[in-house]
């Protein structure tokens, strides 16, 4: 029996994307694998179910789950969900690794072979199949953007027969993925980019794109491209240079973040409060805490007249294209998992190793086999005060 590749509708409120795009759909039907899609599942983003010519699309999302031996996903499945999947079956999609923890146990009593996509290694080999910096990317030019909507200024500078118009001055914080998209964005619309970030080694990348890299001298380089928390000395030294790069910016789009962990606090009231009445803040990191202290997630406040907005889902805002770079990951990662017409979890590969969370009945993952340990010992010695 060929294998079953089934992709729900998204459930999450105002998602847009969807899994799996036409084109990629006919790719793997071409490889005589069954593609099954829920009614509507890529409506949002304006494919009809017509657009899926050969695939199957049924009506009940309980139906799809109970016959698919792979399930696409983007956003992590509900516990109902979770009940109604096909006992062995494999489900791939972003799976929010370090919350919700108890979605991973349910994971383990159905025998579910479990993939985040959020834990595929960023080593070269990997760098088609991750999603995490493909949709960062999105974030990083959406948020700009958004800021450029909410800043009452120009971002380039005009000469007019009235005067001339200053160009806007932008600050990124953390160039990864998502801070260097919205610094070459910036940079398009004509504006004046500073880019920081504590990884020294990103200096170059922040150059390159045109844009005056802030130097607070300290090398926090850590695993996986991301940074290492910085130590109460280092956070000192850091709050004082960058202070006065904050005060002087009209737009701040803040990006840092550290895996497993709330988003670092860079921003704090007082430098908010030293910035110039109607400047912008636009906190990606929102759903993990904010970089700002004052950022509230999913709204956007004024204080001492500056806009804070701290978006969340924001890849999900350009759904189509968020969409297509998404269907191309979970392609090249299907093509490690599909052997000749066969599901072949080889845990000796690299990749299938780091990313599969839970498989034949066991949690895999050691990193979330501790959270799960832990969260277990917790729970025992508040039961027995």
């Amino acid at each position: 029996m060929p294998i079953t590749i089934g992709v729900p509708r998204e459930i999450r409120q105002d998602e847009q994307r969807v899994a799996l795009i036409p084109d990629a759909a006919k790719k793997l039907l071409k490889q005589e694998l069954n593609v099954v899609m829920e009614t509507g599942a890529g409506l949002a983003i304006g494919y009809r179910d017509s657009d899926y010519e050969e695939a199957s699309i049924v009506d009940s999302a309980s139906d799809l789950l109970a016959r698919s031996d792979i399930v696409l996903s983007v956003n992590p499945l509900s516990l109902e969900q979770i009940d109604q999947l096909k006992e062995g079956s494999v489900v791939i999609g972003f799976m929010n690794p370090h919350a919700d923890l108890e979605r991973f146990e349910r994971l383990r009593q159905r025998n579910i072979s479990a993939f985040s996509v959020e834990l595929i290694p960023r080593i070269s080999r990997a760098q088609a199949m991750d999603a995490l910096s493909s949709q960062a990317s999105i974030a990083g030019y959406k948020a700009v953007l958004l800021a450029a909507n909410l800043l009452g200024k120009f971002f380039p500078m005009l000469t007019t027969a009235a005067g001339t118009i200053r160009p806007s001055k932008v600050l990124v914080i953390g160039a990864g993925v998502a801070g260097l998209q919205a610094i070459a964005t910036a940079r398009r619309l004509g504006a004046m980019v500073e880019g920081y970030d504590v990884r020294a080694a990103v200096k170059e990348q922040v150059e390159s794109l045109g844009a005056k890299f802030v130097d607070i001298e300290i090398k926090a380089e850590g695993s996986g491209g991301y940074a290492r928390e910085l130590t109460e000395e280092e956070k000192q030294q850091q709050q004082e240079i960058l202070a006065r790069h904050v005060a002087a910016a009209d737009v701040i789009v803040s990006t840092a973040a550290i895996p497993g962990r709330p988003a670092p606090r860079i921003l704090s009231k007082e430098m908010v409060e030293a910035m110039r009445g109607g400047s912008v803040i636009v906190d990606l990191a929102a759903e993990t805490g904010g970089n700002c202290e004052l950022t509230q997630a999913g709204e956007t406040i004024l204080h001492n007249n500056v806009k804070i907005h701290g978006p969340v889902n924001v890849p999900s805002a350009l759904g189509n294209h968020a969409s297509e770079l998404y269907a191309k990951n979970l392609l090249n990662f299907l093509e490690l998992l599909i052997d000749d017409g066969n599901i072949n979890i080889n845990l000796d590969d690299e990749i299938i190793n780091e990313s599969l969370i839970t498989h034949a009945g066991e949690i895999h993952h050691a990193g979330i086999r501790e959270q799960l340990g832990n969260n277990n010992s917790d729970n025992n010695q508040g039961a027995g005060k």
